[in-house]
């Protein structure tokens, strides 16, 4: 009998199914491996949930083992934790399906000091480490970051780690001032963010945040873009002291190693590093939301969008339990 897996697909805007499909027999050097869980990137998945990625970059913005095209439908998703037949625990950037065959390069050990829970936001945590490398942080800096989602926080929380560095994490939603607590984060609401600072992250995903970056700056900082604003316009006040203070504004995307290390690592190696990033146990106040996966089709929706049972969880992933 052909072997079958269940994936959850995105069929339109703000639509879901679960779709059964046929797995392959695994080949030399592949491996099958069963889905422990995963997590929805709320973010990247909200831009692909409401179809606004726009045409230009369907190619780059495919996840490593998509099926379908953009718009829609869409198998989507990139941050899987499973077992394979031998019970390594591995990570995979695969999208949402309970049971899937990969080839063994594909798959990254888990440590055994990184619960399951937690390992699934490897994926988030190399974007936050590869925000950092771009952004060039490093002991004894002032550090911002704008926006207290599950990105802002892990970038926050690994720049708190450096030797002396005085981080705050910006939000004007103060309910999610309790998940930058928990990741012992000093908390400020837009108005009470100290200015003058070395670095500033924009992780908000808004052009209003990327407006307070460039404003809470001191002089010849780095401001770094890390959010991914789809196909929505974003207009940038770039006068008043942009010139004066020789502002230097980035983008970070973890498409790339960041050019500082590109020549000395590959991607297996920066998501080793995340998920070896992942041995800090207060990081597990992120991951307290989680669905079983047949409730998916559901559950994200409202998980998407903000509207879901307890709206103030929009610092925290979403795991999908197999």
């Amino acid at each position: 009998m052909t072997a079958t897996a269940r994936a959850l697909w995105t069929t339109g805007p703000g639509r879901f199914e679960i779709r059964s499909q046929s797995l392959p027999v695994p080949g030399d050097g592949e491996v099958l491996v069963t889905t422990l869980q995963t997590a929805v990137s709320r973010g990247t998945e909200t831009l692909i949930a409401t179809g606004s990625v726009p045409e230009s970059e369907y190619q780059r913005m495919k996840a490593p083992f998509q099926e379908g095209d953009f718009p829609f439908p869409v198998k989507y998703g990139y941050a899987a934790v499973g077992q394979t037949p031998d019970g390594t625990r591995v990570f995979a950037l695969h999208p949402h399906q309970d049971r899937f065959v990969l080839p063994r390069a594909a798959l990254r050990p888990v440590p055994d000091t990184v619960p399951t829970a937690r390992a699934v936001l490897a994926a988030n945590m190399e974007t936050a480490l590869n925000v950092l490398w771009d952004a060039g942080a490093g002991p004894g800096d002032r550090i911002t970051v704008i926006g207290a989602g599950l990105v802002g926080l892990l970038a926050a929380r690994l720049a708190r780690r450096l030797p002396g560095a005085v981080v705050q994490i910006v939000d004007r939603d103060a309910g999610r001032g309790d998940q930058a607590r928990a990741l012992d984060l000093d908390f400020r609401a837009p108005d009470a963010a100290t200015p003058d600072r070395d670095i500033v992250i924009n992780a908000s995903a808004s052009g209003a945040g990327l407006d307070q970056a460039l404003a809470l700056a001191g002089f010849e900082a780095t401001v770094v873009e890390a959010s991914w604003h789809g196909s929505r316009p974003v207009s940038l006040h770039l006068g008043h002291g942009f010139h004066a203070r020789r502002l230097r504004l980035i983008s970070s995307q973890v498409g790339h190693v960041a050019a500082g290390r590109r020549a000395r690592l590959t991607h297996a190696d920066r998501l080793d590093m995340a998920l070896g990033l992942l041995d800090d146990p207060v990081l597990d106040a992120l991951v307290v939301d989680a669905v079983a996966f047949d409730q998916a089709p559901a559950r994200l929706p409202g998980h998407l969008s903000g509207t879901g049972p307890d709206p103030a969880l929009t610092g925290t992933v979403l795991r999908l339990i197999y």
